[in-house]
């Protein structure tokens, strides 16, 4: 290889940009894959054209910053969206909904129902009969409360 094959800062700051995203795999938070970018555009430019040492830093630090702020909300909600469910969410979707007794069970004591293809264990209010239709009324930890639908 040529001495100067190291000294292009196209090639420079593709493998600057290489890094970076590399490392957005080992450390989270969506930051660094910004920085990664604002490399490989600079690196383009290189090669398009012949900027200076300082328009090179100028133009990275501009287009990492400038793709930070304008896209990683964006990214972040599109790929990370529910991946941490509020608890209003958690109730919605179980609060009302219907679910199937697996085995009967008396007032106040534990049983299992069928909710979502899971099963799941109950406490009721009535008493409830296998395989009798339960509606979900509330959640205490990873206990369902369920009544006999009507």
């Amino acid at each position: 290889m040529e001495p100067d094959f190291f000294m292009r800062p196209d090639l420079f700051w593709f493998l600057l940009g290489l890094v970076f995203l590399l490392l957005e795999l080992i450390v989270p938070g969506l930051v660094l894959i910004f920085f990664g970018l604002g490399a490989w555009i600079t690196s383009l430019v290189c090669l398009i054209g012949d900027p200076g040492l300082d328009l090179q830093i100028i133009i990275f630090s501009i287009t990492s910053i400038l793709s930070l702020i304008l896209l990683r909300r964006m990214l972040k909600n599109k790929f990370f969206k529910g991946s941490w469910a509020s608890p209003a969410t958690l109730e919605e979707e179980f609060l009302n909904r219907e679910a199937i007794a697996l085995t009967s069970f008396k007032q106040g004591a534990k049983g299992k129902v069928e909710f979502k293809g899971t099963s799941w264990i109950a406490s009721a209010e009535e008493d409830i009969v296998k395989g009798q239709t339960v509606i979900i009324t509330g959640k205490e930890s990873i206990v369902l409360i369920v009544k006999p639908k009507n």
